[in-house]
């Protein structure tokens, strides 16, 4: 059966230039245009050693592949001839004169009049208007900054001021807390210091008392207690060491005034002993109420007994020199409760009496 599809080299695909319809319409051999409408017989595929390989791995077949090569090269080869063929197409340019007189003024333009300048010398400021309003908000709009770059500038420093003034608020902040803290330290001394003054002046008005108060004790205890001789003067006192003693010190508080002067009871207690007493001459023994002893020694002679009560100044006795003397004197002993002896002098001053 006969094929109407034409050899592969002579292969010509129309596209929508080359297909000019009426009755100047030629083909590429110089006839006219004729309608060709592939059936089943046409595209059947060639049998013998044309036949299409199968696909294996998933590629085309050789025969196939020399196939698509032919007519793409026919329908380049056609396209190019039927080009050449076309007559040549005039075109047309406006008038550049006619256009430049159409566009405006780059002066006039928004924000480029002020960055290409002006030839005209001007006292006024020319302002620039914003070349585009992206990113513009409406407070930006109602303060005057309609420019997107001018806005973000704008903000930026907006936001460093407000960053500015937070710090600024924090320094003041931490500068009033500081300020508060060394107030109340301040404050904390100085009450402190007050406190300090107002109990040293309380120390010292109850020490003041207490001596005002020992002073009236004293008084009153000088009132009810007297020295045991008058024009005296203190020779040995008490603890005093030396080998005139046999306990190998001194044991009382020696008065040296001449032999016979009065010897008076220092307080009012009852006489336990009036005698001699060995080394201490003659010895008169007060007992008080509390039970101090007090020991009147050498005396030169005695007015009292034992059991008699005496009160304070009553006369008991006379300086003398007897017992291990070496001179008239009155020896004076203290034995609080009647025990050891202590210093008369500490003694006799606790009561009151300036010796």
């Amino acid at each position: 059966m006969a094929s109407n599809r034409p050899a592969p080299e002579a292969l010509f695909v129309p596209n929508d230039e080359d297909r000019v319809t009426g009755p100047t319409a030629y083909g590429p051999a110089g006839g006219p245009w004729e309608e060709w409408n592939p059936t089943e017989e046409s595209i059947r595929p060639v049998r013998g050693r044309h036949r299409v390989a199968k696909q294996r791995g998933g590629g085309l077949a050789r025969s196939s592949t020399v196939l698509g090569v032919g007519v793409i090269a026919a329908v380049g080869a056609g396209g190019i001839a039927t080009a050449k063929e076309k007559p040549p197409v005039s075109i047309s340019l406006p008038d550049l004169s006619s256009v430049k007189a159409s566009l405006p003024d780059a002066d006039s333009l928004p924000g480029v009049g002020s960055l290409l300048g002006s030839d005209k010398e001007s006292d006024t400021q020319v302002t620039a208007s914003p070349l585009t309003g992206a990113g513009v908000t409406v407070a930006d709009t109602e303060q005057g900054t309609t420019d997107a770059g001018e806005a973000l500038r704008a903000r930026i420093i907006q936001q460093a001021e407000n960053q500015q003034d937070q710090a600024d608020q924090s320094a003041a902040r931490a500068a009033e807390q500081a300020a508060a803290e060394q107030a109340v330290a301040e404050a904390a001394k100085v009450q402190e210091a007050a406190e300090k003054k107002l109990a040293e002046a309380e120390r010292k008005k109850a020490e003041e008392k207490r001596k005002k108060e020992e002073a009236e004790r004293l008084a009153k205890l000088a009132a009810s207690f007297s020295l045991p001789t008058t024009s005296y003067t203190l020779t040995s006192t008490y603890g005093q060491a030396g080998a005139m003693w046999s306990s190998g010190y001194h044991t009382g508080l020696d008065f040296a005034a001449p032999t016979g002067t009065p010897l008076k009871a220092i307080h009012s207690g009852t006489i336990k002993e009036a005698g001699w007493a060995g080394s201490y001459g003659y010895r008169t023994i007060l007992e008080l109420e509390d039970g101090t002893e007090l020991w009147y020694s050498h005396q030169s002679s005695m007015s009292v007994s034992v059991g008699q009560k005496v009160t304070t100044g009553d006369v008991i006795g006379r300086v003398g020199a007897t017992g291990n003397v070496t001179g008239p004197h009155l020896h004076l002993e203290i034995h609080p409760g009647g025990g050891d002896g202590v210093d008369p002098l500490s003694w006799l001053r606790g009561k009151g009496l300036n010796i």
